[in-house]
């Protein structure tokens, strides 16, 4: 028998509250872990949310145009991108809730003596080295990288170095790693893309940087 509407809304409506409800209390653990407390994991997650609307533009680049077929339309609708045409220049930007806000508390952990600067410096070093060689251009879209390699390698890499301190570590070697390795070091990449826009961080709280984050220190 076919679900009628009201039967079809209340299962949307329950996986909505399923999954913000299993968001929440991941981030809690997370920041948990990272010696934050569960208001601030709230805070942080909503904030994370309402962040993945925007971006910062930072900088525009000049690029050229690619030689592999334009995406398809249909794939642009699902992933919420809104591409302008390409006129030789690519804009870098900085989505709030997948990069601002990530980096930010990466910052925030180091300043406060969460995490050693000797130790960060090494794990952030590792965890870009793996990110650059597993990260591959995505014509008309960005870069892209298996979900997994970066925070399983950040995990690893902070609990050889300090296991004391492993989930500060994990956490932000797997941003900062991610950051520099799948976008700093392919900015060159980037170029020969043809996509008007880039975007660091542009998947919000589903993006490579903000998930890697989140894994790498539940795994450590």
């Amino acid at each position: 028998m076919p679900l009628n509407p009201l039967t079809i809304l209340a299962l949307v409506l329950f996986a909505a509250l399923s999954l913000t409800l299993l968001q929440i209390g991941v981030f809690t653990l997370v920041l948990d872990k990272l010696g934050l407390s569960p208001d601030a994991a709230i805070l942080l997650l909503f904030a994370s949310l309402l962040g993945s609307a925007i971006n910062l533009p930072l900088f525009t680049i000049e690029a050229s145009a690619t030689a592999a077929a334009p995406v398809p339309p249909r794939i642009l609708r699902l992933l919420k991108l809104h591409m302008p045409p390409f006129e030789g220049y690519t804009t870098i930007s900085l989505n709030v809730g997948g990069g601002l806000i990530p980096i930010s508390l990466s910052l925030y952990l180091l300043f406060h003596d969460a995490v050693s600067w000797t130790d960060a410096t090494l794990a952030t070093a590792l965890v870009a080295g793996v990110s650059y060689l597993n990260s591959r251009p995505v014509p008309g879209i960005g870069i892209g990288m298996p979900l997994l390699i970066a925070p399983l390698a950040a995990a690893i890499v902070a609990i050889l170095i300090n296991p004391e301190q492993s989930a500060p570590l994990a956490y932000v070697a797997g941003t900062l790693g991610v950051l520099i390795g799948a976008d700093v070091l392919r900015l060159g990449d980037i170029r020969k893309m043809g996509t008007p826009l880039a975007s660091i961080g542009g998947a919000g709280t589903f993006d490579g940087i903000f998930i890697t984050g989140i894994v790498a220190a539940l795994l450590a």
